[in-house]
């Protein structure tokens, strides 16, 4: 709902503008095994509605009379990220830096600013929420807590011209995706296809870039035989989810912040728990009755630029 109000405008934050990629994210089941949608189900995958869906309301990609399994829709919007980024960078205003060297300000043993490229920043309360970076932040500053916990991957990306849209979860054997597929617009107009799931987890991260791209092609060769990628475009990406630690380096279920005196340190997990962190952060503020003051006038800060999506870099 939250992120709902605020792309039409009336929400938090006006994120008017975001491009909306789907109005919703599919499950699919290839086949006979449209019985291991039960233990999806039953997982904390999926939350809200879902709804069985055929014939034209299927996917693009899925529109085949080749296609067999079930596909259900789940009420859960996919938005463009880098045009997100851009919005909520607008948003910020002034109070965008770019900064390649960060270091801790001490007074009295206590942590109260930042040194950035030789400019220091003091504030009465400081937020690292730079997900893999939190680690070296914290490690800058003397701090080991919160631990933090990193869990790889080792994604594929396909890009070609017969390409639909298609953001779904391919079921398998068990509670994990067999195969998950986003689906982002290329600047020539194709679309390209961001693969994980299972895929990607830990055979995935064993494997080398040209071998998994080869398990890759037969993934999609079984579940997908009518898409053409004779002239498909293919890379790897390795990426690490940066969470707070967890015994068994289990997935969080919720965004996370610890409360250290001056310094907030957390994770939103993912990005659609984004609200949920900065609920964190605000109530933290506010129960230290920090509150917004008089905005000053800021110097002349040099604005990050935004940076290139990894099939921008690539598949260009």
């Amino acid at each position: 709902r939250r992120w709902r109000e605020a792309l039409a405008g009336n929400g938090e934050l006006d994120l008017t503008g975001v491009r909306l990629l789907s109005e919703a994210h599919y499950l699919w089941s290839p086949g006979t095994l449209a019985g291991n949608l039960t233990s999806f189900f039953a997982s904390k995958a999926v939350r809200g509605r879902v709804d069985q869906v055929k014939g034209d309301q299927l996917p693009p990609a899925l529109q085949d009379p080749r296609f067999k399994g079930k596909v259900y829709r789940l009420a859960e919007l996919v938005v463009d990220v880098p045009s997100l980024i851009e919005r909520l960078a607008e948003l910020a205003g002034d109070g965008l830096l770019s900064g390649q060297n960060i270091e801790p300000v001490f007074a009295n043993e206590e942590l109260i600013g930042l040194r950035i490229d030789g400019r220091e920043i003091h504030a009465q309360r400081i937020v690292f929420s730079a997900g893999a970076g939190n680690a070296e932040l914290l490690a800058s500053a003397g701090i080991s807590v919160p631990a933090q916990q990193l869990r790889p991957l080792h994604m594929v990306l396909v890009k070609g011209p017969s390409l639909k849209p298609l953001y779904a979860h391919c079921l398998g054997g068990g509670p994990k995706p067999r195969i998950t597929v986003t689906t982002h617009p290329a600047a020539n107009g194709e679309w390209v296809w961001y693969l994980g799931g299972d895929i990607a987890e830990a055979d995935g991260v064993a494997r080398t870039p040209d071998e998994q791209i080869a398990v890759a092609q037969k993934e999609l060769g079984n579940l997908l035989p009518w898409v053409d990628l004779s002239q498909a475009q293919w890379a790897t990406l390795r990426v690490n989810r940066a969470e707070p630690a967890q015994s068994g380096l289990v997935r969080p279920d919720n965004a996370f912040l610890a409360d250290q005196g001056r310094l907030l340190v957390g994770w939103p997990t993912k990005l659609a728990l984004a609200p949920d962190f900065s609920d964190r952060v605000i109530t933290a503020l506010h129960n230290d009755g920090i509150q917004p003051g008089n905005a000053p006038v800021l110097p002349e800060f040099v604005r990050p630029p935004l940076a290139q999506t990894p099939w921008e870099q690539l598949l260009p």
